[in-house]
């Protein structure tokens, strides 16, 4: 009977009921609010589905993250972070980005560059707000680029400047990149009338296949030659647009837009959720990252919008000023998102293709944002 009940009792030391604290039920709930958002909202599933379920699993089960013994120091998604570590899932995911996107607004309408520079205006918002709330240039610079709405930039950003914080700003970012369709709205509506909202934008020119090969190029060269430090993310963005354009690879552009993109968004999001552990999250830096996140994709909405309305104004009403709130890094959700803005206003008023101009933009103007602070703070 004594071996019996020793045995018992080393079994419930091995469960994980032994040693629940109070604050994994609390993270249970976040992850479930996120599985909850993607299945009933279809706020962003491909994100939030995996986000949310290593969330509750990471604060179930730890040891898949640390490893269960100190001769397995890592378990199953220790290893899953080097792609994170060695920098290799954010630009594989701007390799498909660049494959699954079109550039030819941007083309069609350079001046659309303008308003996906105005966009980054939250970045460097948000670095003050940071820097004068405690935290060192370097992990100001980690937050501020939140503002981007661009996941792996962030994660590309931080993991060069301030590695020790990448759970948390990893967290802020997809969470407010997943969350666009419900934080952009009130901000558009706020800073703009229904007269701008509903402005009907002329037809976009035709964008030859030169044209689209050579900005590609063009584009690189001149963005690695400025910013080096954001090399890997702009070169694997114009090769995946490369493929695309060039209609000679499609068996390897398919592969960028479907396998490659969907395999690792689903390791990195995974990721993303395993980092949610109570000890990381539930802290008070953590929750100062997630509001300083929230502020820098406030100000990246709202600067968007501005140059928009000044466009509009010196334009006689040709822009509509909501295509500036694109100018955030989330392609194609923001362009979604202004499109579904103008037809709840007016449902004849189609700006997608216009919006998807400051989208693209916004995705360059962030990775050279993130080239500059990693060239100026590393």
């Amino acid at each position: 009977m004594p071996v019996f009940l020793d045995w018992m009792t080393e079994l419930w030391q091995t469960m994980g009921f032994h040693n629940l604290v109070w604050q994994q039920p609390v993270m249970w709930l976040i992850g479930g609010v996120l599985v909850y958002l993607a299945i009933r909202h279809e706020f962003e599933p491909l994100l939030l589905l995996p986000i949310g379920f290593g969330a509750i699993l990471v604060n179930t089960a730890p040891e898949l993250m640390s490893g269960p013994t100190a001769s397995m120091p890592g378990g199953l998604y220790h290893y899953f972070m080097y792609g994170i570590h060695l920098e290799i899932f954010p630009p594989l995911i701007f390799l498909g980005v660049g494959a699954l996107t079109d550039f030819g607004p941007l083309i069609a309408a350079p001046y659309t560059f303008l308003l996906g520079a105005a966009a980054q205006f939250g970045i460097f918002v948000t670095i003050i707000g940071a820097v004068l709330l405690g935290f060192s240039h370097q992990e100001a610079a980690s937050i501020g680029i939140i503002g981007g709405a661009d996941g792996p930039t962030t994660i590309f950003t931080t993991n060069k400047l301030a590695p020790h914080l990448l759970g948390s700003v990893m967290v802020a970012a997809y969470s407010y990149m997943s969350l666009v369709p419900v934080i952009q709205p009130p901000i558009i509506r706020l800073l703009t009338t229904r007269a701008e909202r509903t402005t009907r934008m002329a037809q976009l020119r035709p964008v030859s296949r030169k044209e689209r090969i050579l900005f590609a190029l063009v584009t690189m060269i001149i963005c690695i030659l400025v910013v080096p430090a954001a090399g890997a993310l702009l070169a694997m963005l114009m090769f995946g647009n490369l493929i695309r354009e060039s209609l000679v690879a499609e068996r390897l552009s398919l592969s960028a837009q479907n396998e490659i993109i969907n395999i690792v968004t689903l390791l990195l999001a995974s990721c993303v959720g395993m980092n949610m552990h109570h000890t990381q999250f539930l802290t008070w830096d953590c929750i100062k990252i997630l509001l300083l996140g929230a502020v820098a994709f406030s100000f990246a909405t709202a600067g968007g919008v501005l140059l928009g309305k000044l466009m509009y104004k010196l334009t006689g009403g040709k822009v509509n000023p909501m295509i500036g709130a694109a100018g955030v890094s989330a392609v194609p959700m923001a362009a979604r998102v202004v499109q579904r803005v103008a037809h709840e206003d007016d449902p004849e008023c189609f700006v997608l293709m216009h919006a998807m101009g400051p989208n693209v933009a916004g995705v360059i103007g962030t990775a050279v944002a993130a080239g500059v602070l990693i060239a100026i703070l590393q």
